[in-house]
């Protein structure tokens, strides 16, 4: 299993995130790329700081939203979801190549993130649009009970999934991320997210909001590390592979 994060988010002066403290911590860095944040000299500087600790580089697109930070829901066709999508990557892409470094996999973030999990249409356009490109990196989804379904959609559309769970966020009784907006969505608690980790990485289980048990598949751990509390944290997750 391996940890991924998402880095790179600060545009222009402002920033996000201690990147330079959290990389050398984390497997598989999620770059932003102009979506939700990030402008070419930030996704430059993370780049070479992910090439500098030996750490694969993927690409974080959003919805186009850089003042709601993705996480609004855009109603947008999904074709033009996918597009944005695919300018995102390919605008990562040609910086990250300028250095050396290849880009490994893509994970939509926030808004678009969770609505590729609620609906399938969308996630099949997404999944089309990464196959049929010149890239064809696997897609990182959230991984749920219905990971067969998605194995399936992915298979028959030619490209290849990695599954992820979050150490730090409460799920839903449908395995699924509870939402930003309702209280104690998101642990602050140390031990609390560490024993979520634990079990995630020795049992591949989360237990939901209403105390139900759910096997998921999980290639990686999602972690955060936007303050010092939390990259502490990172380290002790570090510790457990």
């Amino acid at each position: 299993m391996k940890l991924n994060a998402d880095v790179g988010e600060g545009f222009g002066v402002w920033s996000m995130g201690d990147d330079a403290t959290l990389m050398p911590h984390i497997d598989m860095a999620n770059v932003a790329c102009g979506g939700h944040a990030s402008d070419p000299l930030t996704m430059r500087q993370t780049v070479r700081l992910a090439k500098q600790y030996g750490v694969s580089v993927g690409a974080h697109p959003s919805y186009p939203d850089i003042a709601g930070f993705g996480r609004r829901p855009l109603p947008l066709a999904h074709s033009e979801a996918a597009l944005h999508m695919l300018a995102q990557i390919g605008a990562l892409a040609t910086i990250a190549s300028a250095e050396g470094v290849t880009i490994d996999y893509v994970k939509p973030h926030g808004a678009l993130y969770n609505r590729m999990m609620d609906d399938l249409e969308l996630m099949a356009e997404l999944m089309t649009a990464v196959a049929r490109s010149q890239f064809n990196i696997p897609l990182m989804i959230l991984g749920t009970a219905e990971h067969q379904t998605h194995l399936k959609l992915a298979d028959r559309l030619g490209v290849s999934l990695l599954f992820e769970a979050f150490a730090d966020r409460r799920y839903t009784p449908d395995g699924r991320l509870q939402s930003r907006d309702i209280e104690a969505s998101v642990y602050h608690d140390p031990q609390q997210i560490m024993d979520q980790a634990e079990q995630i990485i020795s049992q591949q289980q989360i237990v939901s909001s209403d105390g139900s048990r759910i096997k998921i598949p999980v290639d990686a751990l999602c972690v955060h590390g936007d303050n010092q509390e939390s990259i502490e944290i990172v380290k002790s997750l570090r510790a457990l592979f």
